[in-house]
């Protein structure tokens, strides 16, 4: 299980932060909302691997047949490894390839309640939730747990969907598949 896990979790980790290397330099461009549709978009394209990793555990390991249980603690198991791949690529590109970025995206935030016709009550609010923000993400533990909840829901119903779906029975040697005895 854990080579099926880890080759799945590292692909998928490896989607995820291939494409946050590619895009953060680009963010303004881009645009920080756009970003975010990227950014959710890959991850789910990327948590594609539970369902695969699942589904060849069962077929390659366990001989056709897995139960829900295991197929989840196999799907778990890969969005754990995706999901502290994303986590350790944030925190290089926030400590050290865009130290920069909370202050562009608190910038944007302020000029799209300003350009929304947000009264200056209104943008002063929003400034200071930034603000406490910003200093709230410098604490490297709650960076790091808050960046894990971007990826982690997501893999958590992919887990519970893809083991539904790939949950079955061992097949019965010499039976006939639609065959009743």
């Amino acid at each position: 299980m854990q080579r099926i896990v880890l080759t799945y979790g590292l692909v998928a980790g490896a989607i995820c932060s291939a494409m946050m290397l590619l895009t953060i330099p680009f963010m303004e461009v881009i645009g920080f909302d756009r970003g975010a549709v990227i950014g959710y978009s890959t991850i789910v394209i990327a948590f594609l691997a539970i369902y695969l990793g699942i589904r060849s555990y069962r077929d390659k390991v366990a001989g056709g047949g897995i139960g829900f249980g295991r197929a989840f603690t196999v799907g778990l198991g890969i969005t754990l490894v995706a999901s502290v791949c994303y986590v350790a690529t944030w925190q290089l590109v926030y400590y050290r390839l865009a130290p920069d970025f909370l202050d562009k995206y608190a910038a944007y935030t302020v000029d799209k309640d300003r350009r929304a016709g947000a009264t200056e009550a209104q943008v002063a609010a929003t400034r200071k939730e930034m603000d406490e923000f910003r200093e709230m993400y410098r604490n490297p533990l709650l960076n790091i747990g808050l960046t894990l909840l971007e990826p982690l829901p997501v893999g958590l119903v992919f887990s519970l969907v893809s083991a539904g779906l790939l949950s079955r029975r061992r097949p019965t040697m010499g039976k006939v598949s639609g065959e009743h005895g």
